[in-house]
């Protein structure tokens, strides 16, 4: 966009003006720190009055009489944000620029920035939350104090977004996700609010991987209204209804501290007190397979079922790897890592270092082969039970990497979910979800029928009644018969 500061027009905020706006609980100004020819960054800042905010009390502030004025809203990004933002830019929320329209309806190079944002479910949640949507995230833990870094992490985050969107989109994503990452709102959730996160989702809710979260999330967990929300998002997506009916369960472990997931309460005094953030099962997933790829030496890498490319980020990450290669049966999930820039582009002299295509697990593929390691994290038991043995003739027999991992849920850890009724999946998707003597006896037979020998590693906290959140198969060949296959795929 040239010039940069025909923001303005889009916000409809002139870059040579500062501009307060009154809020229920405080005022917002809006202003520009540097507004020129090639950058040009509008700002909101949301000066919180904690009497007024007293008086949109919700049922998410703490009882403690200080925590009702002593608190984290003035500090940090959340529904407070958010409803500022509808206030105040309004009419770029809803796309509307009639000096501009062609501005308005482009995609434009935009960078989000939030120095402070409560994240229940930590940097992960944030890039569950707007990866998919076509941003590249980051998002730094914040320390609960820089000068005792022993004390550990914060609930906070600070998340910088970057991506090319529509500034509508981008406004709608923010001003929806902002509630939902801090999982709080301050005001009454009232049954119109369905009718605000519909339009304000509109054009990506309905097609994100954790609609049904983010919706429970959004509406506070109030049944009927989630479950009008979700009717209509499956009217938007034609899909059925039952396929929304109940988002995943929150795999994310409690806080040590139940007070510490409050919002607006205070931090411990004692740093003694002051519990590090649990570390989400979904990090724990990854950190296990990035370690067993590096033990067992294994640089080049295909990530089969890579859904929109969490794993596939963190190995482009690390330069350990060679040739990082993901594959998703969904046409949408493949298009998301391309927006996302996770593939390289190729290069006349060089093949690239990451590649992603679109393929299924259960039809032979030559693009398959050459790899040292396979992972399917967290797939199998998306894939029906009679269709089983092509995906094993397939990643065993067809691609046959000298090493495979194969994470899947313990079903036996389920009954320490609350809320997820008994003999229900953690995913609605879940085909099957095994027990560990399930997993041991079909990891043993595929290793006896394939020529791999097979150890087994609890991910997550090994509970002494029922096991590992997460269940771990690492398949690996023997050294002479790995050597004599990854010759022939490289050649």
């Amino acid at each position: 966009m040239a010039p940069a500061t025909d923001l303005g027009y889009l916000l409809h905020k002139h870059p040579d003006r500062a501009q307060a706006f009154e809020q229920s609980f405080g005022t917002a100004h809006v202003f520009y720190p540097d507004a020129d020819e090639r950058r040009c960054t509008a700002a909101l800042l949301l000066d919180v009055d904690p009497v007024k905010l007293v008086r949109t009390r919700g049922k998410g502030t703490p009882d403690f009489s200080l925590g009702q004025y002593v608190n984290d809203r003035p500090y940090a990004a959340s529904s407070l944000l958010a409803s500022a933002m509808a206030n105040v830019f309004r009419s770029a929320m809803r796309g509307r620029c009639d000096s501009r329209p062609e501005l308005a309806a482009g995609r434009l190079p935009l960078e989000i920035r939030l120095p402070a944002l409560p994240c229940r479910g930590g940097a992960e949640r944030a890039e569950r939350c707007f990866a998919p949507l076509g941003w590249n995230v980051e998002a730094v833990p914040l320390p609960l104090d820089p000068g005792f870094p022993e004390w550990g992490d914060s609930r906070y985050v600070s998340l910088t977004l970057t991506g090319e969107l529509r500034l509508a989109d981008a406004l709608n994503q923010v001003y929806v996700l902002l509630p939902v990452l801090d999982d709080a709102k301050h005001y009454w959730i009232a049954p119109d609010e369905v009718d605000k996160l519909i339009r304000a989702g509109e054009g990506w809710l309905a097609s994100h991987p954790d609609r049904a979260a983010i919706t429970r999330r959004y509406l506070a967990g109030r049944h009927g209204l989630v479950r009008a929300a979700l009717g209509r998002l499956a009217d938007a997506d034609d899909a059925p209804e039952d396929a929304l009916d109940r988002d995943p369960i929150e795999e994310e472990p409690p806080a040590a501290d139940p007070t510490a997931a409050e919002p607006g309460a205070p931090e411990p005094d004692d740093a003694a007190g002051a519990a590090a953030p649990p570390v989400p099962l979904a990090e724990r997933r990854m950190q296990a397979v990035l370690e067993t790829l590096h033990a067992e030496r294994a640089p080049r890498v295909i990530d089969l079922g890579c859904g929109t490319g969490r794993l596939l980020a963190r190995l482009k990450q690390d330069r350990y790897f060679e040739k990082i290669t993901g594959v998703d049966v969904s046409h949408r999930a493949v298009q998301i890592m391309h927006r996302r820039g996770l593939p390289d582009e190729h290069g006349p002299d060089r093949e690239p270092r990451v590649e992603v295509f679109q393929g299924a697990l259960t039809y032979a593929d030559e693009r398959f082969a050459g790899y040292d390691a396979a992972v399917l994290m967290e797939v199998i038991e998306h894939v029906d039970p009679p269709r089983l043995p092509a995906v094993e003739q397939v990643v065993f027999g067809g691609a046959r990497p000298r090493l495979v991992i194969v994470t899947t849920p313990n079903v036996e850890y389920n009954v320490r979910y609350e809320g997820l009724a008994p003999g229900a999946a953690r995913h609605p998707d879940h085909r099957f979800e095994w027990t560990r003597a399930e997993f041991a006896s079909w990891a043993g037979r595929v290793a006896e029928t394939f020529g791999y020998q097979v150890r087994y590693v609890p991910v997550g906290d090994d509970d002494p009644q029922v096991g590992p959140p997460t269940q771990m198969a690492v398949f690996s060949l023997g050294a002479g018969t790995a050597a004599r296959k990854t010759n022939g795929g490289d050649a």
